[in-house]
């Protein structure tokens, strides 16, 4: 949303991201599930059971909202921003004066990843690949599995739905067979709203810089006004 070249061209789409994108990195980032007494807890749980199956995310056309980067592995953490203007979107990780700085676009019906920054990279192209619209990383989120009803214990606690998407090469029947899973991810949304992004794993190849190869965004704002899309200065615009 990275969700990259070969790390970063996935991202939107494992954020889906998506590109989000399973777990290396460990489930301290906030998620847990609901607490209470035992009776209040299984109360929670056969609601939970009897409830049907949520929407799947949705990013919405306009959005802008505020966070963090967070590399684990690297102990790396950085502001992060995400936003959305009539369909186009971006995300901006870090900034000159970090360790981490990088820029993810949906424009134009294109998809762009330039990294201006990250430890030990000494070439940074601004990537370019046709051909991808909001309308395609929403279809990607369409096929996202529902994990269940969790809450972030942040301030303040966000109630979210936790889903599940990802790309697993070749794709084949059930039974013993090799897989790779190429990119997953784990994005929770507002329980009350698919479009209200509040926290995402990324994990597989879109994250190939990073050794432990997962990385974290987590949002502390998400408003539903458009935001500010630019395409970099050493990005070719789309034809």
């Amino acid at each position: 949303m990275g969700w990259n070249g070969v790390r970063r061209t996935a991202a939107p789409t494992a954020l889906a991201a998506v590109v989000a994108l399973v777990l290396a990195a460990p489930p301290s980032a906030g998620a847990v599930p609901r607490a209470g007494t035992v009776s209040a807890a299984a109360a929670e749980v056969a609601r939970q059971d009897a409830s049907p199956t949520p929407p799947p995310p949705r990013l919405p056309r306009d959005f802008r909202g505020k966070g963090k980067w967070i590399v684990r592995d690297l102990d790396i953490t950085v502001p992060f921003t995400w936003e959305g203007r009539n369909g186009d979107s971006q995300m901006t990780a870090g900034g000159p004066q970090y360790p981490i700085w990088f820029t993810n676009l949906i424009y134009h019906g294109t998809l762009y990843t330039l990294t201006y920054k990250w430890p030990g990279l000494n070439e940074h192209p601004c990537s370019r690949i046709p051909g991808f619209t909001l309308e395609d990383l929403n279809r990607g989120f369409e096929g996202a599995r529902f994990v269940g009803r969790e809450t972030l214990r942040r301030t303040p606690q966000r109630h979210v739905n936790h889903w599940r998407v990802g790309v697993v090469l070749p794709q084949l029947p059930p039974g013993n067979y090799p897989r790779l899973p190429l990119a997953l991810g784990d994005i929770y949304v507002d329980e009350n709203n698919r479009g209200t992004f509040w926290q995402v794993l990324q994990f597989g190849v879109q994250n190939l810089y990073d050794p432990e190869l997962d990385e974290w965004l987590v949002m502390d704002t998400f408003e539903h006004r458009p935001g500010t899309v630019t395409l970099p200065a050493r990005c070719e615009p789309p034809h």
